[in-house]
């Protein structure tokens, strides 16, 4: 049993609100983030103050750690109407709508902040309003921290992430741009990443800094890379079929509360990200500073493609540079 699910085992079904009464409306939520990830504690949060703000009509179980299968199995659920509710990574609607890409384009913005206003802006209220054509109800952006680089080994004399294996999420957009800089991009489940790292199946990843101290992944790292390079959202979703057969007042009341807490979730991470570069000091863990030089020419590469490919991208460009400021 991997590190990961011997420690959701006892916690599928830990944040679900067990007071309720009988009457009540069973509901779930799925995610592929362990019980400690951000994403999780709000999906908690969310089942505390939905039985509370429904006086108990409402009880909210929490899936976490990929309990209900991949992403690409709970959308399927949430299609079907098996699913209820989920907290999920923007690759799954990348790979049915290629707009979704853009989201992850690199360095786009500098600080987790800027990310934050990026996903409040526009065009990510644009992408939004598409989910329904997938049989979904869309409830907002959350995120993770900004993405840095881990390796098993550090870099050579080229100073580049060239000819390494790099576990990624299974999105175009992302496989592309590790492409172009000369890795393997290599796609797997959060949820068996720890053991294909510390087993040597890969030679890094992209992920944040919480993830990164919390999993302790940093002990199976010869570099850790602060390159900033990335921002990755998450997408709040409800299935379409659950949400035509819920009442206008608990629509609102979810729609409500999951903007609340996803709102809460972009506005806590660049808190997240410099408690986490603290604690990785604190265990004498070296992050260095590090540009996109680190990934040679693929920046640049991957704009020319993908503008051609997605010509929104240049609207979320155009957001981005007023945040940056340049």
């Amino acid at each position: 049993m991997s590190f990961l699910k011997k420690i959701t085992t006892a916690a599928v079904l830990a944040f679900g609100v067990t007071a309720a009464p009988a009457s009540a409306q069973e509901l779930k939520i799925g995610l592929i983030t362990p019980p400690p990830h951000q994403w999780t504690r709000s999906a908690g949060h969310l089942a505390e103050r939905l039985a509370a703000e429904s006086e108990g009509r409402l009880k909210l179980s929490v899936f976490p750690a990929g309990q209900l299968g991949s992403e690409a199995q709970m959308l399927q659920q949430l299609q079907s109407g098996a699913l209820d509710l989920a907290f999920m990574t923007v690759g799954e609607f990348a790979n049915r709508d290629e707009e979704f890409n853009i989201l992850v384009a690199p360095y786009l913005v500098e600080t987790a902040e800027q990310a934050a206003k990026l996903l409040e802006g526009p065009t990510a209220a644009a992408l939004q309003g598409k989910l329904g054509k997938l049989g979904l109800k869309g409830l907002g952006f959350g995120m993770a921290g900004m993405r840095i680089v881990l390796l098993s080994q550090p870099l050579g004399e080229e100073g580049t992430v060239k000819g390494r294996k790099i576990r990624t999420v299974p999105l175009a957009s992302e496989l592309d741009f590790w492409s172009m800089a000369g890795a393997a991009p290599t796609p797997l489940p959060l949820p068996d990443l720890f053991d294909a790292y510390a087993n040597g199946q890969i030679d890094g990843m992209q992920l944040d800094l919480e993830g990164t101290f919390n999993t302790r992944y940093y002990d199976y790292s010869k570099a850790v890379l602060n390159s900033r390079h990335m921002i990755f959202p998450m997408v709040a979703v409800a299935s379409g079929r659950k949400w035509q057969s819920l009442s206008e007042a608990d629509r609102a009341l979810i729609e409500r509360l999951v903007a609340e807490e996803t709102a809460a979730i972009r506005a806590a991470y660049p808190k997240i990200d410099a408690d986490y570069a603290a604690k990785l000091a604190g265990a004498g863990v070296q992050v260095e500073e590090a540009g996109p030089e680190i990934f040679g020419s693929a920046v640049a590469s991957w704009y020319e493609t993908w503008r051609a490919k997605t010509p929104r991208l240049t609207e979320l460009e155009a957001e981005a540079k007023a945040l940056r400021g340049n």
